[in-house]
């Protein structure tokens, strides 16, 4: 599929990389970006990040102020996701957005056409991964099988599910840009 646009040669629309923590999400929609020629990285866990007092982290078990803080972070990226495109920017938004939530995340980013790449990395995979990053992205209750089954069992197939548990990210990168079409989630 040939992702540029004839009038200015950057890439149309934008995407959406999610799967659960320690599945690559990071470092592959930062590599998608780099590869774009003209692109932003929109990184929605900066958002969660900002609120420096208060802040309601997400658990198995959501607090309503925690939901209410997830959907507020869902809104900014979206929000900065279309800013960016509005500017002639590729956006790449990458966060956990998982079960129902997907489905209402996409339909916020209003730039089209979005395309959903969903990692989907064996939970072995993502556990050996988690052990050996420097951060921790595990704890508050959630285990790589545990956000695993909530991704598998509650997530919409919504666009491009990949298993990268064999693969590194440039091999990842290149498998987004390749089916890029099977990623469009929602056209116009």
């Amino acid at each position: 599929m040939n992702l540029r646009t004839p009038a200015d040669g950057h890439v149309n629309g934008a995407f959406l990389i999610t799967g659960i923590m320690a599945s690559g999400k990071s470092t592959v929609a930062q590599r998608l970006a780099e590869r774009l020629p003209r692109a932003a990285h929109v990184r929605g866990d900066a958002f969660r990040r900002m609120v420096v007092s208060g802040r309601a982290d997400m658990t198995p078990e959501p607090s309503p102020e925690a939901l209410r803080q997830l959907r507020l972070r869902h809104r900014l990226a979206a929000a900065a996701a279309d800013l960016y495109a509005e500017a002639g920017f590729t956006p790449v938004v990458q966060d956990l957005v998982l079960g129902p939530d997907l489905a209402g995340f996409a339909r916020l980013i209003r730039t089209r056409p979005l395309r959903v790449v969903v990692l989907a990395p064996d939970p072995a995979v993502v556990a050996e991964r988690e052990r050996a990053r420097p951060k921790t992205g595990y704890g508050g209750g959630w285990t790589p099988a545990l956000l695993d089954d909530v991704l598998r069992r509650e997530t919409p197939r919504l666009g491009l599910w990949l298993d990268t548990s064999l693969q590194t990210p440039e091999e990842t990168v290149a498998e987004i840009i390749t089916r890029a079409a099977e990623a469009v989630a929602v056209k116009t």
